[in-house]
């Protein structure tokens, strides 16, 4: 059985201060732990390549990546590698998708130092960590003969730009936010409004509101 002190756990987010957090809590939740923490996606898989894991605390926006791009990527390199998923957007926006590309637990940065103690050991036991909420939505996608909704046709990163303008940030904000240009970020909104038939901002931002996309 492995014992506290081999247990060795990454920890990825842009974010230096919200690192230091993470790997506070997980230390105290894995005494003797040996932990590890990087800042972008690159940096991940190549600590991946050079040494064994045990669990990966990832986030889903890194610069220039897609969180189920580097994810589906992560799952390549190391297919039974348990994934925990520490985001700051609601369950309802992402976790199908990361969970499809193979995480196996989702939680917002919001949660409580315990859930995240307990979904770090849920996971790393073999199990998954979802809500229930999550749970239902997942179950929705394997029925068959239930015609895709249009934002279910977009690709992760389309979605992610979708959610990001229905949530009313600016193209500029959105470049910004994930380490792309505007012009780059203008095209996928154009390509979302074409996919979905829609018109403009107002019209896609109205279908996020109706379909729980964004709060």
């Amino acid at each position: 059985m492995r014992t506290a002190t081999t247990v060795r756990i990454l920890v990825v987010d842009d974010h230096p201060s919200f690192r230091r957090g993470v790997k506070d809590i997980l230390e105290e939740g894995f005494e003797g732990a040996s932990m590890a923490e990087c800042g972008n996606a690159q940096e991940m898989l190549d600590q991946v390549r050079e040494q064994p894991y045990d669990l990966v605390v990832m986030d889903i926006s890194m610069p220039g990546r897609s969180g189920p791009e580097v994810l589906k990527e992560l799952k390549q390199l190391a297919p039974t590698l348990p994934v925990l998923i520490l985001s700051m957007h609601p369950e309802d926006q992402y976790a199908i998708r990361m969970f499809k590309a193979g995480a196996a637990g989702y939680l917002t940065k919001a949660s409580a130092p315990e859930e995240l103690v307990h979904a770090a050991k849920k996971v790393m036991a073999g199990g998954q960590y979802v809500s229930a909420s999550v749970g239902e939505a997942l179950a929705l996608t394997v029925r068959t003969g239930v015609d895709k909704l249009p934002h279910e046709r977009l690709s992760d990163r389309e979605y992610e730009v979708l959610c990001l303008i229905a949530s009313g940030q600016t193209v500029s904000d959105i470049a910004e936010s994930i380490h792309l240009s505007v012009t780059t970020i203008s095209t996928y909104r154009a390509r979302i409004l074409d996919k979905m038939s829609l018109k403009n901002n107002a019209e896609l931002t109205r279908y996020a509101l109706q379909h729980g996309l964004v709060v």
